[in-house]
């Protein structure tokens, strides 16, 4: 299927689940898990930066749409497409994925999918909390649900992409 076309599916599948599903998840009203972030972690590697960009912004904007935080997503969504390029340097050290189209679990291996995702759902999330408390008075609540929804964001992302993921195929030949 085109890459295209398999992301476009993503992207809606992806607002939808967070809207209808993962909205109504507040526990304590300090933990807000996010999964549309999945849609930015696994645009292609070669994705030019202004389509990444344009991808981040466009999946924030719906979010905010929906959710009316007035371009909150939208910012967090956007610094973290922009910051992809450079995350995933980082996660990678000295490592070349020549052959990968995109990130994913099965490509990449768990451990560097792991520090990949820590470091994407924790800045949005900063980003995110920072942007709507936006004072001093609440940087210790802001500090407490970045504390709090970041491993509950990471465990769902990682849930559900574990769950899609396309399973390899392997040589069944009969005994």
């Amino acid at each position: 299927m085109n890459r295209v076309l398999i992301n476009i599916i993503r992207f809606v599948l992806l607002v939808v689940a967070q809207i209808l599903v993962i909205n109504h998840i507040r526990l304590g009203g300090y933990v807000h898990p996010y999964i549309y972030l999945i849609f930015v972690m696994l645009l292609p590697l070669n994705i030019p930066g202004w389509q990444l960009l344009l991808s981040g912004f466009g999946m924030g904007l719906v979010i905010d749409l929906f959710m009316g935080t007035l371009g909150m997503h939208a910012g967090a969504t956007t610094l973290m497409a922009f910051c992809r390029p450079a995350i995933i340097r980082l996660v990678s050290g000295n490592l070349k994925f020549e052959n990968v189209r995109e990130p994913s679990i099965n490509q990449m291996g768990f451990p560097w999918f792991l520090r990949y995702t820590l470091c994407m759902v924790t800045l949005h999330n900063f980003t995110l909390f920072m942007l709507e408390g936006f004072t001093f008075h609440l940087v210790g609540q802001a500090l407490l649900r970045i504390l709090l929804s970041v491993p509950v964001s990471m465990f769902l992302i990682l849930l559900i992409l574990y769950f899609f993921a396309p399973t390899k195929k392997r040589d069944r030949t009969p005994v």
